[in-house]
């Protein structure tokens, strides 16, 4: 079984953050906690979601963004790798993924996805036309 496989192999480094889901995402993988995506595996690389505020140790460390090309436009997103030494710290890991989680829940989709979900089924159903 090749390690993108395996569902379970961050489990470990995650353990201090607590439980999370991987799914498949374009070309790698999300990483979810709970229905939150926080972050993203590209070619065993974890990138962590970020804003303004929660990039800047990203940058003291000179991580670097997810890329990818878009036609002929290179994209380049908020998503940052986290730094190699945090492979080895899952207590730090977990430090920077709950950051990545307030990130993405302050996010305005995620907002509106909370929205609805705290909505009746039936109302639910009505906004989806």
């Amino acid at each position: 079984m090749d390690s993108k496989s395996d569902p379970h192999r961050f489990d470990d480094l995650f353990a201090d953050f607590g439980p999370i889901t991987l799914r498949r995402f374009f070309g790698g993988e999300g990483i979810y906690a709970g229905p939150t995506m926080i972050g993203s595996i590209f070619r065993d690389v974890i990138y962590f979601k970020t804003d303004e505020e929660t990039r800047k140790p990203f940058d003291a460390e000179k991580c670097k963004p997810f890329t990818f090309m878009k036609g002929k436009e290179l994209i380049t997103t908020t998503w940052l790798a986290i730094p190699d030494r945090l492979y080895d710290d899952p207590e730090e890991l977990a430090r920077w993924a709950r950051a990545a989680l307030a990130v993405a829940q302050a996010s305005p989709s995620a907002k509106k996805k909370a929205r609805k979900s705290a909505l009746p089924p039936r109302k639910r159903a009505r906004e989806k036309k």
